[in-house]
């Protein structure tokens, strides 16, 4: 964030200061004054200037001493220092003003083209060298989000390929029991298997190309009255193999009230199946899942509990990021792509929905909510 410019003026007399205050003044540009040399350090250690202009005969402290303690200073030592001198001055004395830190002497009196146009010069580079520090700063930060993309992308194809692997491994051992010969083999346990994880697969990429259509807003909702209470059953059906592989006990809670809402049922049942199959998925074998849906007028919600591995607290924030899969997941068979989420925060917000998290404790486990908005 760039500051406004600051120039720093010093001098014993006051007409002196007004005069540079006049001959100086331009909008964008703050004049800050000091009629000593101690006076002036104080205000070095407050501010930050773009240049100094100095009186060399000031009692006291004069313009070289003071220019001097600037140098000494590493807040101070960069900013240019101008001398004032109402003397001709000889080449010693220049030589001793230049020694402590000047950049140029401007003679008294003052030329005001020559002042406005040597102070101008050092305004110019202030401002530029501030335009630098903001874009390094960007830079920094768009290098930094770029790695943690690289990083994310290298881990979602680490994902991908697992998620993909074993399907693959279980269709490929498949076809090869089904070419033996028949024998005592259970050909239907066979088939069902295989099916299982065609379907897996399909979801995979089903999701994919969702992400995919949203975020080029290729994708439309088929809106129609729906009851929320009718389709549930299929949406749970999704998540129900992710449910029976882990051993998960699943209890249900709608309300006796007909909740409807004006939505596209497919992608209600997807978002309600993606939340549960993914507490499914991230909850150890023998857990319990709680699906509770409510009415608080004008919202339908939904909730998802479970008692699964949970969430660390550095991470909640990131769960409805595409491949945003938290760390403590992975290795956990069926841990998906960690796009679930993703996908059904912006299924949601198509919807004009929220979804977000309750709350989650690490081995304890997690509380989603969705809330859709009812049919008028």
């Amino acid at each position: 964030m760039t500051s406004t410019p600051k120039f720093l003026l010093v001098d014993d007399l006051e007409e002196n200061l007004l005069a540079l205050e006049a001959l100086l003044k331009r909008e964008g540009l703050e004049l800050h004054c000091a009629r000593s040399g101690e006076e002036a350090l104080e205000l070095i250690l407050e501010n930050e200037y773009a240049l100094a202009l100095l009186d060399v005969q000031m009692p006291g402290m004069d313009g070289f001493e003071l220019a001097e303690f600037m140098r000494a200073n590493t807040r101070s030592q960069h900013i240019p220092i101008i001398f004032l001198t109402a003397g001709r001055g000889d080449a010693t004395r220049r030589f001793n003003g230049y020694e402590a830190g000047a950049v140029d002497f401007i003679q008294k009196p003052i030329e005001p083209t020559i002042l406005r146009s040597k102070s101008s010069i050092f305004l110019d580079l202030f401002v530029q060298r501030q335009q630098i520090v903001v874009q390094r700063d960007e830079l920094v930060a768009l290098t930094a989000a770029l790695q943690a993309a690289d990083q994310q992308k290298n881990r979602f194809l680490g994902v991908l390929a697992h998620e993909l692997r074993n399907p693959l491994a279980v269709l490929s051992s498949g076809v090869a029991l089904l070419e033996l010969p028949m024998g005592d083999l259970d050909t239907d346990a066979v088939r069902k298997s295989m099916r299982q994880n065609v379907r897996h697969m399909s979801r995979l990429i089903d999701d994919l190309l969702d992400i995919n259509r949203i975020e080029h807003g290729k994708i439309s909702l088929k809106k129609e009255r729906v009851d929320l209470g009718e389709i549930l059953p299929h949406a749970l059906e999704i998540a129900q193999p992710a449910i029976d592989a882990g051993g998960h006990e699943l209890a249900v809670s709608l309300p006796d009230e007909q909740i409807t809402l004006d939505a596209d049922p497919a992608r209600v049942i997807q978002i309600v199946g993606n939340i549960v199959g993914n507490a499914a998925r991230y909850t150890p074998n023998g857990g319990r899942i709680e699906v509770t849906v409510s009415r608080n007028a004008p919202h339908a919600i939904l909730t998802v509990a479970d008692n699964g591995v949970g969430i660390a607290p550095e991470q909640q924030s990131i769960i409805f990021e595409m491949f945003g899969q938290s760390d403590n997941v992975l290795g956990i068979s069926g841990g998906g792509l960690g796009i679930g989420l993703a996908l059904v925060k912006q299924l949601v917000e198509l919807h004009s929905g929220e979804v977000r998290l309750v709350k989650s404790v690490l081995d304890e486990g997690s509380v989603f909510e969705v809330r859709l908005p009812l049919a008028s």
